[in-house]
């Protein structure tokens, strides 16, 4: 059994209760900071998306050398964490949501590249990647199971958005996402469901809103409200995953989907 990788976003840098030792992971994508170590009794690799300080805004993350690293730190699965901005409007603020599927129509990385590691043509093992859902199924159960464990409401899927930041959506543009069946939005996770799929490692996503999406409501949630929660999420992923993470270092891990390779 390989480590979990934890990729954590905004509101939490670092995993509380974490003393892992801090690395440099040179990949050819780029350089990553990761921390690796035990966590809740599982050994874990950590990434945080933005850094501490929140360095990287949504259009700096390094999205595929986050997943090379994590590849290359020994990595089997996947658990990431992302606040998010509500689109049904029965989805309440403060809870938690375990995705069960994607849109991601552009799929391109923030600086505007196609979302693949198969960046070089005749590239050995490049690939379709082909699935039924995007998301690990035993990483999905750890989270629901995790949550529940913890005490914090859950909602058992629904799909997750990805938007471009790092500006919010215009009314508009959160409609038409509603009319697709999207329940919340987010900045970065699109691409990193697409690169562990790629990959070959199981990932799973968990969803904290903060704010309801432009238009949800008839009046806006207010900024202080939000960034409320946003330093509240930390305690609720961290009680979420320290629960979650050991159920899936003992669970039967496959990929999702198959891919067809060439090469």
């Amino acid at each position: 059994m390989g480590r979990i990788g934890v990729i954590t976003g905004s509101g939490t840098y670092a995993l509380p209760g974490f003393d892992g030792e801090a690395r440099e992971v040179t990949t050819r994508f780029g350089t990553v900071r990761a921390t690796v170590g035990t966590f809740a009794g599982a050994e874990v690799v950590h990434v945080s998306r933005h850094e501490e300080g929140h360095r990287r805004l949504s259009n700096h993350v390094n999205h595929r050398a986050n997943v090379a690293a994590l590849k290359e730190l020994g990595a089997s699965a996947v658990l990431a964490v992302t606040v998010c901005g509500a689109v049904d409007p029965e989805l309440p603020l403060g809870s938690l949501v375990v995705f069960d599927d994607l849109h991601f129509l552009a799929n391109r990385l923030p600086d505007g590249w196609l979302c693949t590691l198969y960046d070089t043509p005749g590239e050995p093992g490049r690939g379709h990647w082909v699935y039924e859902g995007p998301f690990s199924a035993a990483g999905r159960a750890a989270l629901l199971e995790g949550a529940r464990e913890a005490g914090h409401e859950v909602r058992d899927g629904g799909c997750y958005g990805h938007v471009d930041g790092p500006r919010f959506n215009t009314r508009a543009e959160i409609r038409s996402l509603a009319l697709a069946g999207v329940v919340a939005v987010s900045q970065t996770a699109g691409p990193e469901t697409v690169l562990c799929g790629e990959a070959e490692l199981p990932y799973a996503l968990l969803g904290y809103p903060t704010d309801y999406a432009n238009g949800v409501q008839d009046e806006a949630t207010p900024v202080e409200e939000l960034m409320r929660l946003i330093e509240a999420s930390t305690a609720t992923f961290a009680s979420t995953l320290s629960a979650a993470v050991p159920r899936l270092a003992a669970a039967h891990l496959r990929p999702v989907g198959t891919t067809i390779r060439f090469g």
